[in-house]
C-alpha cells in the first residue's frame, strides 16, 4: 500500500496531467489578478480571469478537457468526471483510481433504480453527501475532478430503452424528490457558501430516453413532445434540479426537441432553463459527449459544422464534452458567427463556478481540501450502502415462503445472478472495496450453498438444466437469481 505522504507528494503531478491541479495564487501569474482576490464577488473574479485570455484562447476552452493557459500558470481542467452511484470509472471520465491500497476503491451504492425504490429522501441526501466527500477526498490528490456529470433524472418510461437502471424511475413527482435531496447532499446544501462541495449536473435534458430502437438512435432522434407533455412529464425533475436544488449544471441531451437539437435550442436553453427556472450566470451547461457534432453529423440541422457550433453557443451551451467547439469555433468567429462576447460569456460561466468551489483559494481555509483516503469507504458509509440496498429492494409477493424456516440448512442456488459480484454494479460503476454475491452471503449466513449457473443471461441453450435440477433436487430450498444485464 503507498504510503500516504507518498501519495501527497505525488498529487500535484497526477493532478497536472489528469486536468485536477489547481492554480497558484500565492506566486503564480495571477497572483495579482482581481480572480485570486477572496474579497471580490464570483463573478467579477472570473471576469478578470477571462479578460486576460486571447481569442484562440477562449475557443480552446470551450471543451470538456480545457487546457488552461499556460502563460497565465492557468492550469488544464477536466469537467468530466462520474459519480452515478459512486466514484467511476466510466471510459472517458477523470475518476482515476490506483491499483492498490489508497484510492483504489470507493463505496458502491446501488444503482439508482433501487435508490428511488427505498422511497426515503433522507437517505438519498446521506448518499450524496458520501458520494460528494469522497469525490472531494479524491480530488485533493488529483484523482478526480469538482465537477461530476450524475445525476440522470430522466424518467423510466419504457423498459425497453435498456438504461432504466440510472434512473430513479418513472414517476414526476418521485423523481423531483429524489434529485432535490441528491442534489443536496452532492452540493453541500442548496446552493452553499462560501464553497461548493461539488458541482453536481442533471441529464439529459431533454424528454430523452432512447439508445437505438427500431433504426432509431439517440443521436439523430426527434423527440415530438406537446407543452403539456414536456411541463407535466418530462420537465418537473430538471425544474426540481434547477429551481429547487440550485444544481450547478445542465447537461443537454443527444436528441432533438421537437425539431430542434436539445444543443442548439434556445427555447430549452433559455427560455425555460434561464428565464423561466433561473439558472443564472454562475452555472454552464455542457452537451452529452459528441452532441455537438451531432447538430450537423446526423441531425442534418445545419449546413455546416461552423454554423453548428455556433448555434450551439449562442443557444447556451458553455462546454462541448468533445472536441468539435475547439475545431470550428475559430470556422465560425472567422465567420462572424460568434463574437468574442459569446465565448466570454460561456468561459466566465465555468469559471464563476470554479470559484465557487474554492478552485482559486488556499486549501487551509476551505474543510473540502482536507478530506483525504481516511474519508473514503468509512464505516458508516459501507453501512449507508448497506441500509441503502436494503430499503430499495422491492418483495413483489410473498406466499409465506421467507423468511426462510430455521428448518431450512442446504440452498441451491441458480441462475446467472446467483454468483455475480461486479455484474450486480450495473453500469458507471466504480471500484468497490469489497463485493459479496448471493451464493457468498449465503455461506456467510451459515447456509450449505450450492451453485449452478443453469443458463446464461440470454442465450437459448438448455445444456445446463439438468445441472440446476439435480442441485435442486438436493437442496431444501431453491434461490433463483436472473434478469438482464447491460449485455443485453
Amino acid at each position: 500500500m503507498p504510503p500516504l505522504r507518498y501519495l501527497l507528494w505525488l498529487a500535484p503531478y497526477l493532478g497536472v496531467a489528469l486536468g485536477f491541479a489547481f492554480p497558484d495564487c500565492v506566486n503564480g501569474p495571477l497572483k495579482s489578478n482581481a480572480v485570486c482576490n477572496r474579497t471580490q464577488d464570483a463573478a467579477t473574479r472570473a471576469q478578470a480571469l477571462i479578460a486576460l485570455f486571447t481569442d484562440d484562447e477562449l475557443m480552446a476552452n470551450t471543451v470538456n478537457f480545457s487546457p488552461g493557459v499556460s502563460r497565465l500558470g492557468l492550469p488544464g481542467y477536466q469537467w468530466w468526471s462520474e459519480a452515478l452511484h459512486g466514484l467511476s470509472t466510466s471510459p472517458g471520465t477523470g475518476v482515476v483510481f490506483t491499483p492498490s491500497g489508497n484510492f483504489s476503491s470507493a463505496t458502491s451504492f446501488p444503482e439508482p433504480i433501487t435508490l428511488g425504490s427505498a422511497f426515503d429522501d433522507s437517505l438519498i441526501k446521506a448518499v450524496g453527501d458520501v458520494i460528494s466527500t469522497e469525490a472531494r477526498a479524491f480530488n485533493n490528490f488529483g484523482m478526480a475532478g469538482l465537477d461530476f456529470f450524475t445525476p440522470n433524472i430522466n424518467l423510466f418510461r419504457d423498459p425497453r430503452w435498456g438504461r432504466g437502471q440510472e434512473t430513479p424511475g418513472e414517476d414526476p413527482f418521485h423523481i423531483s424528490q429524489y434529485v432535490l435531496n441528491l442534489v443536496d447532499g452532492l452540493q453541500g446544501g442548496i446552493d452553499p457558501t462560501p464553497y461548493f462541495k461539488i458541482v453536481a449536473d442533471c441529464k439529459h435534458y431533454a424528454a430523452y430516453d432512447i439508445e437505438n430502437w427500431e433504426g432509431n438512435d439517440r443521436t439523430s432522434f426527434n423527440a415530438v413532445v406537446t407543452n403539456q407533455d414536456l411541463s407535466e412529464y418530462y420537465l418537473p425533475s430538471f425544474q426540481s434540479c434547477v429551481r429547487d436544488a440550485k444544481v450547478g449544471s445542465i447537461m443537454c441531451s443527444y436528441n432533438s426537441v421537437n425539431g430542434i437539437p436539445s444543443c442548439a435550442n434556445s427555447y430549452l436553453l433559455q427560455t425555460i432553463l434561464r428565464d423561466f427556472w433561473g439558472f443564472n450566470d454562475d452555472r454552464w451547461v455542457t452537451s452529452d459527449c459528441d452532441a455537438v457534432d451531432n447538430i450537423f453529423s446526423t441531425h442534418h440541422f445545419t449546413s455546416t459544422y461552423a454554423q453548428a457550433v455556433a448555434d450551439a453557443l449562442k443557444a447556451g451551451t458553455d462546454i462541448d464534452c468533445g472536441n468539435t467547439y475547439a475545431e470550428h469555433l475559430p470556422e465560425a468567429f472567422n465567420q462572424s458567427l460568434i463574437t468574442r462576447a459569446d465565448l466570454e460569456k460561456a468561459l466566465i460561466r465555468q469559471y464563476t463556478s470554479l470559484v465557487r468551489l474554492g478552485y482559486f483559494d488556499p486549501p487551509d481555509v476551505q474543510p473540502y481540501r482536507q478530506l483525504d483516503w481516511s474519508d473514503v469507504n468509512s464505516p458508516n458509509a459501507q453501512q449507508l450502502a448497506y441500509q441503502a440496498a436494503v430499503e430499495g429492494i422491492v418483495l413483489l409477493k410473498n406466499d409465506g415462503t421467507l423468511p426462510l424456516d430455521t428448518s431450512i440448512k442446504k440452498l441451491a442456488l441458480i441462475g446467472p445472478f446467483a454468483n455475480a459480484t461486479t455484474q450486480m454494479q450495473g453500469n458507471y460503476q466504480g471500484i468497490a472495496p469489497f463485493l459479496i454475491s448471493p451464493l457468498q452471503g449465503a455461506m456467510n449466513a451459515g447456509y450449505q450453498a450450492t451453485f449452478v449457473a443453469g443458463t446464461t443471461i440470454s442465450d437459448t441453450s438448455t445444456a445446463g438444466f439438468a445441472a440446476a435440477v439435480a442441485a435442486a433436487q438436493s437442496a431444501d430450498a431453491v434461490i433463483f437469481a436472473g434478469g438482464i444485464d447491460g449485455t443485453v
